[in-house]
Order: structure tokens, then sequence, then C-alpha cells
């Protein structure tokens, strides 16, 4: 729509008691293309009309107003119609009889109220550019005043936009709480106390127990509902300085300035006794929700530069508490031996991801030996990892750690795959058969399965050349996922051996329900097997067992001639160890040899097998 449209479509408001008057105004502005006339006789129509348009003023551009329907009123009526201030801001023409009309020009220009006076009769050629221009100045006031609400609510927006983003720089959306970034700077300032005053503090941190299992039966929506539960329930139990913040999904941080030992303690099993005494209700459903509670200490004896360092130390605690059993309350310690085994973990993760990065692991082989005749039928592939210093680290050294630090999928990975194109670079007349071990996690790695298929595809080496060792371990872990997995890969044509049998408690109702090939039994029962009547019995019934589902079994850890003797006369099918062969970057040639020979050899008690 153009201005000129815009201009013609706006009321325009007749207030004339004269007829005859009235319907002269009102045919010239409808000749002039103005057809939106609104019609009052006297005052009290006027302000009817008036207030009939309260809610769209804007769409009345002019008054027109017989200077008659309001006797002396005229000057004050028409200033505050024709005001911004008012609310009306609507510009008006006054018709004046002609013989009054120079008197009242003098004292009442457009300038200041914002109207014109008209002298009667009314002339077209000079009636109508005051309309247009009165329509005009209504239109450009209008105008003006969108674009200072405009800029008005912009600089509103601004300022609320800018005090939520700083709100949201300090705080947690959802709970309100302070966040992390808050939370160190809060602790930097108690450890400056701390360190130039001796003022101690504590800082719990809570961990909510299965938090996870009502996230996912219920959904997010509940989860955030009872995390907001959780919030209410901490500040009806802590005072006003206390300081609580959130730094996880269901994990929170609390501020105990000035805490003491005992005090950090008390309120800290208040905390956990409260979380264990509520129920959460959704539905038909009560959820018990318990808590895990770490604390730290800030005191002047101890040596704390960052908040992260205090915060990692809470965290500690609170893991240990969830190790502890959970619905507990842990208190930092220096001597803990968890402590020194997580320092410990930090310092060998970046040792296993340069060596990852590197390809600093190198692949060993040890032989397995078929008992019945001498035959070595296979390798057990087993991994090193190369120091910076080119010194060989053993995998009991780092295997742990990548485990507990989420990088042993990373070398199962590398295992299978360098295991592989190891066998696919020997000579295509080469009967070499390799045993891989598949860590505890391997069947949580999706990418597992389609590198064994792809390096079956781009090898050609045979399926039936590999077996594939896991720990009872991997299967209590996840049962129906490692059983379906091992079936998956089975079917490919490799084959699996369940390594360390006998160190669980169910290891006989595995066997039954696992597809595995071989057993290698536990080398703790091979170790004492001489000495220990116990665990030959054990072993002989692991044996039996084995014979009756139709598998084969593995001696692992032999080191002893006598103990090979007796692995003989209990029946086992296939060993292992050092008294047969070490584990070393070179094959053996795939040969028989006399087991008699090292019967007669002294068991190697220089050089014991360590546990790979």
């Amino acid at each position: 729509m153009t201005r000129h449209q815009h201009l013609r479509q706006q009321a325009i408001i007749i207030a004339e008691s004269d007829e005859r008057q009235r319907n002269q105004i009102a045919a010239i502005l409808r000749e002039a293309g103005i057809g939106n006339l609104i019609f009052a006789e006297h005052r009290n129509d006027i302000l009817k009309k008036l207030r009939s348009y309260q809610y769209s003023l804007e769409t009345v551009g002019l008054m027109i107003l017989s200077d008659a329907l309001l006797e002396h009123e005229t000057k004050n009526f028409c200033a505050s119609i024709a005001s911004v201030e008012s609310g009306f801001g609507i510009p008006v023409i006054v018709l004046q009889d002609e013989n009054a009309f120079a008197e009242i020009q003098q004292f009442v220009p457009l300038d200041a109220l914002g109207f014109h006076i008209v002298a009667k009769p009314i002339r077209v050629r000079e009636f109508l550019p005051i309309v247009n221009l009165c329509l005009l100045l209504r239109h450009e006031r209008q105008l003006r005043q969108r674009q200072e609400e405009q800029l008005i609510n912009q600089l509103s927006e601004r300022k609320v936009m800018e005090a939520r983003l700083k709100y949201l720089v300090a705080h947690d959306e959802l709970t309100g709480l302070a966040n992390r970034r808050t939370l160190e700077k809060k602790l930097q300032a108690a450890i400056h106390r701390c360190v130039n005053f001796g003022h101690p503090s504590a800082l719990l941190y809570l961990d909510l127990d299965h938090f996870n299992l009502i996230n996912d039966i219920e959904g997010h929506e509940a989860g955030e509902r009872l995390l907001l539960a959780v919030i209410n329930l901490l500040h009806a139990h802590l005072d006003n300085e206390h300081f609580a913040a959130r730094i996880g999904f269901d994990e929170f941080c609390i501020y105990l300035d000035g805490a003491s030992r005992q005090h950090a303690l008390t309120i800290a099993e208040r905390l956990r006794r409260a979380l264990d005494e509520f129920r959460f209700v959704t539905g038909n459903d009560s959820y018990r929700i318990s808590a895990s509670i770490g604390i730290a200490l800030l005191e002047p004896s101890r040596h704390i530069d960052h908040a992260n360092q205090l915060i990692a130390d809470a965290h500690q605690a609170c893991y240990t508490a969830k190790k502890n059993g959970r619905n507990t309350v842990y208190l930092h310690s220096e001597q803990n031996i968890e402590v020194h085994r997580r320092h410990k973990d930090m310092a060998w993760l970046p040792l296993i991801r340069e060596a990852l990065i590197e390809n600093r692991f190198f692949l060993v082989f040890q032989p397995v030996v078929r008992l019945a005749d001498g035959l070595i039928t296979h390798h057990e592939a087993l991994i090193r990892m190369k120091g910076k210093d080119s010194e060989v680290v053993r995998p009991g050294e780092f295997i742990p750690v990548a485990e507990r630090m989420g990088l042993i999928h990373h070398i199962d990975l590398w295992v299978v795959e360098n295991a592989i194109d190891f066998l696919a670079s020997l000579p295509e007349h080469s009967a070499v058969n390799l045993t891989i071990n598949l860590s505890a996690h391997a069947f949580q790695a999706r990418s597992l399965l389609p590198l064994i298929q792809r390096k079956l595809e781009t090898t050609g080496i045979s399926a039936s050349r590999i077996t594939f060792e896991i720990t009872e371990t991997a299967m209590v872990g996840n049962f129906e996922q490692a059983r379906e997995m091992i079936a998956r890969i089975r079917a490919l044509g490799y084959r699996f051996a369940l390594d360390d049998f006998g160190s669980g408690f169910s290891s006989f109702d595995y066997i039954k329900k696992f597809p595995v090939d071989f057993l290698k039994i536990d080398g703790q029962f091979i170790q004492n097997l001489l000495d220990d009547e116990t665990d030959q019995v054990l072993v002989k019934a692991m044996i039996d067992i084995a014979r009756k589902l139709g598998k084969l079994t593995v001696a692992e850890y032999v080191e002893n001639p006598k103990v090979l003797d007796l692995l003989i006369h209990l029946g086992v099918d296939f060993a292992q160890g050092y008294l047969l062969g070490k584990p070393s970057t070179e094959l053996l040639p795939f040969q028989r040899i006399s087991l008699g020979d090292h019967r007669r050899l002294s068991p190697p008690i220089s050089d014991p097998a360590p546990r790979d």
C-alpha cells in the first residue's frame, strides 16, 4: 500500500452541528477520494466517537471541528486532542466564522498547539491542502512514534537478553544453581583465603545413584522434574551460606564455607539421609533416590593451587563412595589406594594415546602345544608396547589403565587388524593359526564385527585359522550382547576360546550357554597344581565337563615338567607356557616337539612367566 493510499484510508471525524455545512465538508472530502468519514453533532458525541476508537486511535487521521460546538473551550479541547502527550495526537482543523478568524489566528498558531483554523465559508482550494497536510502530519507522527516504540522495545529486549546471557554464564538454566565456572571462581577465592588467612572450608561432590535408570524408564521430562525435586530437597537441608552448583547431568557440588572435617561429614550425612528417605512419584510408580557423596577438605595443611584440583579430589571421593556400595559418604584422603591408582592412570593415559598414534605397539607369539602328539598347532598373539626409550612395556601395566580410561576399544581393534595382517603376510603354504585376545569390553565396540568382516574379505585368510579369546568377565558384563556377537562372528568361520575358565562362580553355567570351542583353564589352578589337591580336583572336573560338552581344554602357565606330566595324566588337550616356549616376535616352526625332553628339563625359575 502506497503512502497516498494509506492517507486516504485514515478516518476523519467531522464535528459539525450544521447539517448543510456538514454535508458540504463531506462532499468535498469524498470528491478528493476520502470516504472514511465519522460524524458527530455535539461535544458528547465527539467524546463518544473517540472512546469507540480507544484501541484503534491510529486509524483516525484528522478531526474537523466547528468552533460553535465548544463555545469558549475550543482552544483547550483542541490542544488536548492534538497533543501527542495526551495519547491522542490527532491533528484538528477548527472551522471558525470569517469575522472572528483574523483575531483568533493571532493567538492560536499551528506550531504552538498543533491545529489549524479555517474560516467559513470553506474554500476548496485552501481547505484540501490543509486536510492533506494534517493527514500527512498524522502519518509522520505515527511513523515516528512506532519507530520510537520499536527502538525502546529493541533496547528493552537487548537489556533482557544481556541480563539473561549474564545469568546463563554464571548459572545452570534448568535448576537455577551456579554452574561449574561460577563454582571455580568461588573455590579459587576460598583457596586464597585458606592460603593467606588459614580459613578452612569443604567441598561436597554429590552424584545421584541410578538416576539414568529412572531417566531412561520415565523419560527426560520426568528426569528433569526429579532434578528439580532434588534441588528443593537440598535447599531445605542447607543453610543460606552454603553454595550449591550443578556441574554435571546428575552431579552437584556444595561448598561449605568455614566447615571443619566433622561439620562437613555431618552435613553430608544429613543430605545422604534426606535423599535416601525421599521418594519420587510419577504416575503409578514410586522410585527411591539416593546419592553417593564425596568430601574434599580445604585446609591450611594441604597445598592446593587450583579449584579444579579440589573438585577432582571431591569427585574421586564420590567415585570411591560409589564403589563402596553407593548411598554412602566418603572423605578424600591422600593415602587412599584408589587415589594413587587414579593418579597413575592419568600418568599412563597420554603414553597410551601416543603409542596408538605413533604405532608403538607390536605383537609377540607364544606357541600352544597339543599334548597328544607334541604338535605346535597354533600361537597366541600377545600385545606389547614400546616406551619412549624403546623399553618393552608388558600388557599388565597398560591394559588395565586402557580399560578404565576408555582406550581399550582402540587397542582391541589394533590387535585384531595387525594379527590378521601378520597371517596374511606369511607364505601361502604356511599353516600357522593364531589366537587373538579380546578385552572384556570388546563386544561394546560396534566397529569390531565390520572390521573382522572386512579383513576376511581383503586378506583372503581362512577364518578357521583364527580363534578369539574372551574372558568370563566379558560375558558377565552383558550376557545377551556377548552371546549374540559370538554367534555372528562364529558364523563367519572364526572360533572362540573362553579364557580364565574357572575363575568365576558361574563358569560351568556359562559354558552351557556360550558357543565356544576351547576352554583355557585359569592359570591360578595350574601354578599350584602339584601341591594343591583341591586344584587337581577342580581341573579334572573342568576337563571332564569340557569333554562331555565337546570342547577342547588348554592349560596355560605351564612352567614345570611335573605339572606337564600331571596335565597329560588328567587329560588336558593343549598346553602353553614358558616350559614349552616363551612369547617371541618370531614364530616357532610348525613342528612336533618331544614332550619327553621337556619332562627332563628343569623349570625356568630364572624368568617366571608374567600374566599377559
